[in-house]
């Protein structure tokens, strides 16, 4: 039976979009997540070297982060997505079985290398696929979607890791993050991919450095949206490791922080999954849900309130999902052979001024309440924001 030349777009699109959701999931299923630092200090290591390791971690994403991306442009990039997480599976089996210091340091280094590997090739992949079927257009709804289903494996992995670590302890949990591991490599190998000579270009990935950052410098519109995604990311990906502190200075029980967290990340969850009508917004649209949201992040967290906590899940919604569109603003200003090494340069800068947020987090957080650095914190998404509206107003202009 042949297919119609409407029903092929169709079968290509759903394939991509249920692989990508699937990997999208396992690849944040980590049972791991919310015990491995009590794995360290469990082994006996000091605060230092669990900071040290906390360290190697990014510096190994920062070293690594656009090489990877280079070269994901110059070889199968569902070769890449496929090898990421066996690397990573490789990193957690040293964890729990021989714990140590420098085990948890080589863990650390493939755990890096595996994320970065995947780091700007899926989404130059799954953007290049629906451009060949005709359905670039949906890639922001795609992508809300995929970003969805990442914070459920998390929410998921945290649910069950409980019960999992009290049947089998670190053993049990170490063994789930490595089967999920694999399962996501098996996974990424039904990723679709046709791009012409994916594995015979004559440009080695230096070249393609080279060229991409070329092109950065060029042209305007690519900087410009290149640039966006840290100024949109960095800061409340940041806040996020501090929400849960944020949350106990209100005075709740211990045993409630857990529930309002969850109440924070279905904020994110939703702010996902309205990336596909949030893409008519246009440039001054952005700078108003950047603005709103940095408006709901400083009253929220001043409020120090139940109240105020659903504005700082209200302000992550938004932030998530001006994510999502800045990434999509990137993807339709970029050519497809440099597609996945420009993407990793974002995310480089969203590393990079996500480690100065730390920094500065914990140079106000020093004599300032978490609450007022929350709303200290909210101030560069209003710069953005103008930043934004100047830069739309000088492009009407005559």
């Amino acid at each position: 039976m042949t297919l119609s030349p409407a029903r092929v777009p169709a079968t290509g699109v759903r394939r991509l979009t249920t692989t990508l959701y699937g990997y999208s999931f396992l690849d944040d299923f980590v049972l791991l997540y919310p015990v491995y630092a009590l794995l360290f200090a469990d082994t006996g290591l000091s605060l230092w070297q669990i900071s040290s390791l906390f360290a190697l971690w990014s510096v190994t994403a920062v070293v690594l982060e656009v090489p990877s991306g280079a070269w994901a442009d110059t070889v199968s990039r569902r070769r890449l997505l496929w090898i990421g997480p066996l690397l990573t599976a490789v990193g957690f089996a040293l964890w729990v079985v021989v714990p140590s210091y420098w085990a948890f340091a080589a863990g650390f280094v493939l755990w890096g290398a595996g994320g970065a590997l995947g780091s700007g090739a899926l989404e130059a992949l799954v953007y290049d696929e629906l451009d060949r079927l005709g359905a670039a257009g949906r890639y922001a709804r795609i992508m809300g979607r995929a970003r969805a289903a990442r914070l459920l494996g998390t929410v998921a992995s945290i649910g069950l890791a409980g019960p999992v670590f009290a049947q089998g302890g670190y053993r049990a949990v170490g063994a789930a993050s490595f089967v999920a591991c694999v399962l996501t490599a098996a996974i990424a190998t039904r990723f679709p991919e046709h791009r012409m000579r994916a594995e015979t270009s004559d440009d080695g990935w230096a070249t393609t450095l080279r060229t991409g950052l070329a092109e950065v410098r060029r042209d305007r519109t690519v900087r410009g949206a290149l640039l966006l995604i840290p100024a949109v990311a960095a800061v409340w990906g940041a806040l996020d490791e501090y929400t849960p502190l944020l949350v106990r200075d209100i005075g709740v029980a211990e045993a409630t922080v857990p529930y309002l967290i969850m109440l924070i990340w279905a904020g994110v969850t939703a702010g996902s999954l309205l990336t596909g009508p949030a893409e008519r917004l246009g440039t001054t649209g952005l700078a108003a849900l950047l603005a709103g949201a940095a408006l709901a992040l400083a009253v929220g967290a001043a409020a120090r309130s139940l109240a105020g906590i659903a504005l700082v899940s209200l302000a992550f919604a938004g932030f998530q999902l001006a994510e999502v569109l800045a990434d999509v603003r990137l993807q339709h200003r970029i050519d497809e052979s440099r597609r996945a090494t420009l993407t990793s340069v974002a995310s480089l800068g969203t590393e990079l001024a996500t480690v100065a947020t730390f920094g500065g987090y914990a140079l106000l957080g020093t004599d300032a309440a978490h609450s007022t650095v929350f709303a200290v914190l909210a101030v560069p998404y209003l710069v953005t924001a103008l930043a934004l509206v100047r830069a739309r107003a000088a492009t009407a202009r005559p």
